[in-house]
């Protein structure tokens, strides 16, 4: 059965940053439901059990590759609900990528509330919304970035490691397999990597160092 309000569907494979844009979302258009999808399965069979929603996010990067098939079906079978795309990657060819796979907008996680916000009332009112790939290439993100070690930011080397991976929006599962870790382990540094930087979520944590630049400590893994 249709749901009673309109909603906005998220599917992003990193919890921590669905819950945190869903809650971002909530406070920003308290006129949506929002709701959560798991994997892309799930996200289709939201679809399927409240209809077309009104705004739906989808992260780029899933823990099955990459969301273009995913987002071929949602066109196919929402034709009027704007999609847009999020991704912690700097690949300016994302973007490019997500518009000709059909998405109506691309988000960086790296982005500001404000333009999140900006982008959304956008993406409402029939809008699209793409960060020009010049923008991108030519660093337009990142500009005037203050170099800083894991040390300086209270962690480890590991931790340090672990906080790089996260930082290109990379999901524990993806990061152990880089790391050889155990995902509970990993999942364990992010908790206490959030800890030492005073965010809730990872969305805080990519916030919080914008205008940062993490450079990887030489020495033993902690």
């Amino acid at each position: 059965m249709p749901a009673t309000l309109p909603y906005a569907l998220i599917l992003d494979d990193h919890p921590l940053v669905a819950r945190g844009v869903a809650e971002f979302l909530r406070s920003l258009r308290p006129d949506l439901e929002v709701r959560l999808a798991t994997d892309a399965a799930d996200c289709l069979q939201q679809v399927v059990l409240h209809g077309a929603p009104a705004l739906a996010l989808i992260d780029f990067w899933l823990a099955e590759g990459a969301a273009l098939g995913l987002i071929a079906q949602l066109r196919a079978r929402c034709p009027e609900t704007p999609i847009v795309v999020m991704s912690g990657d700097d690949d300016p060819l994302l973007g490019e990528r997500a518009r000709a796979g059909g998405a109506h907008g691309f988000l960086h996680k790296q982005e500001s509330p404000g333009t999140f916000a900006q982008a959304v009332h956008a993406l409402l009112g029939g809008l699209t919304w793409f960060v020009p790939p010049s923008r991108l290439q030519a660093g337009g993100l990142r500009s005037r970035e203050l170099p800083v070690t894991p040390a300086e930011l209270g962690l480890s080397t590991r931790q340090g490691e672990i906080l790089a991976l996260v930082l290109m929006g990379q999901p524990n599962k993806r990061i152990a397999l880089d790391l050889a870790l155990s995902e509970s382990t990993v999942k364990e540094h992010v908790t206490a990597i959030l800890q030492r930087l005073g965010a809730r979520n990872r969305i805080e944590a990519i916030t919080q160092l914008r205008g940062r630049r993490l450079v990887l400590a030489t020495g033993p893994a902690g």
